[in-house]
């Protein structure tokens, strides 16, 4: 299946509004990291996202995922509605940055966030520590607002400004 590149894209505010949407469809995320000689390692997670497109979690410091993110920051978050059907129009977002575990004040700032989200969460949870995505890249899978078969892929600039990159149709 070739995958085409076309110069048409949404306009910034539905790359946002869209962006917005995805991350809000869902409260669960695949986060990527690279363990030790460069292996690929996934894990599942509750999360909170911030204005700037931010994706935090919580987690423990002695999970794989956490001591990967310590040794390498790269990593990835998928987010997608998990009850969706084959065959019917499907979306999704990826997320593609750097992570690190979060201290003091943005720490504070991440717990905010996650419990503005979560109305259960239980702050005294003393064996877990906050994480955070800076995503630098996104791509937007959405078939009913693009088409069927389009991924868009936008840069994050300052203060999680999206900025068009480019858009694919696989035919």
């Amino acid at each position: 299946m070739p995958v085409r590149r076309i110069a048409k894209h949404p306009s910034r505010s539905r790359l946002v509004a869209m962006t917005r949407r995805l991350l809000d469809e869902s409260r669960l995320c695949a986060i990527s990291t690279v363990s030790p000689g460069a292996r690929a390692h996934i894990n599942t997670a509750y999360f909170a996202w911030s204005p700037a497109f931010e994706i935090v979690w919580l987690s423990a410091p002695e999970a794989r995922h956490s001591r990967n993110i310590r040794a390498n920051p790269s990593a990835a978050v998928a987010v997608y509605r998990s009850t969706q059907t084959w065959g019917r129009s499907d979306h999704g977002i990826q997320l593609f940055g750097a992570a690190r575990e979060l201290r003091g004040r943005d720490s504070r700032m991440a717990e905010e966030l996650y419990a503005a989200r979560f109305k259960a969460f239980d702050a005294d949870l003393d064996a877990y520590r906050f994480y955070r995505l800076r995503p630098r890249r996104i791509k937007l899978f959405d078939e009913h607002a693009l088409g069927g078969a389009t991924w868009v892929t936008v840069a994050i600039e300052a203060r999680g400004r999206l900025r068009w990159v480019q858009t694919e149709t696989y035919v």
